[in-house]
């Protein structure tokens, strides 16, 4: 199966018809039958996992990167973008290697992946970003009906010309729900924060630029790859209009934002 994100398409290969019905479900939104691969993963399934140490793991160079947490061991080559995925038969472990994998692809093609929802209004999408509890799930729930609901948890950032793009992601917060497979150009970026009020004001990019890299979800301890994620993350913010959103839980809020 081919699980196209941000057009970054990934060759999952398993052996396993219940293991695949499973990722079919999960990635639905996001399986294309026809587009070549460009990363394949080759999937062995074990009978149990060493589940005593969770903290993920990421370290390698240019040839080899090894990925591992107490549920999953992998390794990957970025040359020949071919990988190898030792794990239990469960969903979360292909999920987490995926998003990280994504995050190495990403950083070599003016990408990144920030810890964010967003959702596409009159064909223009909408960042939110914030800590956890900021209001990005709460946001997504208000947005109008006739919005396409990228994710409430994972945003895809990428430059395509002279321009950053949205793409929906399957990887899902509170809301549990894959995001619409579809993109837009980005209108503006929101650092979020509850409040009693809905109150907008607008931030300046080194400010912007400081918060924002606490959200950018990059595990790779490469000083090459930290340097484009950084590079990448300035421009994206010197070209996008970036406001600090304070906002009560009434769906007026996407008056003021739309």
């Amino acid at each position: 199966m081919i699980v196209q994100i941000g057009e970054i398409p990934i060759h999952i290969r398993t052996d396993n018809p219940g293991f695949q019905e499973m990722l079919n479900k999960r990635y639905r939104n996001f399986i294309t039958p026809s587009n070549p691969a460009a990363i394949t993963l080759s999937v062995e399934l074990l009978a149990e996992a060493n589940t005593q140490d969770l903290d993920l793991a990421v370290s390698g160079n240019k040839d080899l990167w090894t990925i591992q947490r107490g549920d999953f061991f992998s390794t990957y080559n970025p040359t020949l973008r071919q990988g190898n995925v030792r794990q239990t038969a469960n969903p979360w472990s292909i999920d987490a290697l995926i998003r990280i994998i994504h995050s190495l692809e990403l950083a070599r093609n003016r990408g990144f992946l920030l810890h964010a929802a967003s959702a596409i209004v009159n064909k223009r999408a909408f960042i939110f970003t914030g800590a956890s509890g900021a209001g990005k799930t709460t946001i997504s729930r208000l947005a109008p009906k006739s919005a396409s609901l990228l994710t409430d948890e994972i945003s895809c950032i990428r430059r395509e010309g002279e321009v950053f793009r949205a793409w929906g992601t399957p990887f899902a917060g509170e809301l549990a729900t894959p995001g619409d497979n579809v993109s837009a150009p980005i209108a503006a970026l929101y650092f979020l924060r509850h409040a009693p009020e809905n109150r907008i004001a607008e931030l300046s990019p080194a400010e912007a630029l400081r918060r924002i890299m606490k959200n950018i979800l990059f595990f790779a301890e490469d000083p090459e790859l930290v340097q484009l994620v950084f590079s990448t993350a300035a421009e994206f913010l010197e070209r996008t209009p970036v406001f600090r959103l304070e906002f009560k839980p009434d769906a007026s809020i996407w008056d003021l934002i739309s």
